[in-house]
């Protein structure tokens, strides 16, 4: 009787976590939402940090590469009404181009 209440527990502390859930509250947040919550924010400053500190290329063009994919994501996830389009892939289409340009740019052909 013990394990079932526990499992039925640990079922309700993880249903927030079902991509059903996930993709809503995605599509529902907003960039000042995102932005805004310390946790997101703590991480950002973290790796910033490290970035800086240890001088770290990779680093950095990672911190750049997840800020873009958030704003990508934003702009590119249709309404909860409405389908995924065309259209809606277009501007995730080019600015996941532009991202990985500017990685392959700073990684691969600039050196140091």
């Amino acid at each position: 009787m013990d394990k079932q209440h526990l499992l039925e527990k640990t079922t309700e502390a993880l249903r927030p976590f079902e991509t059903g859930n996930l993709l809503t509250t995605i599509q529902n947040l907003s960039l000042k939402q995102i932005f805004s919550h310390p946790a997101v924010l703590a991480v950002i400053a973290v790796v910033f940090f490290m970035g800086i500190v240890k001088k770290s290329k990779t680093v950095l063009l990672t911190l750049f590469s997840l800020i873009g994919l958030i704003v990508i994501l934003r702009y590119a996830m249709p309404a909860p009404s409405d389908e995924l389009s065309l259209k809606s892939l277009i501007p995730f289409a080019f600015g996941g181009v532009l991202i990985g340009g500017v990685v392959i740019y700073f990684s691969l052909i600039k050196s140091d």
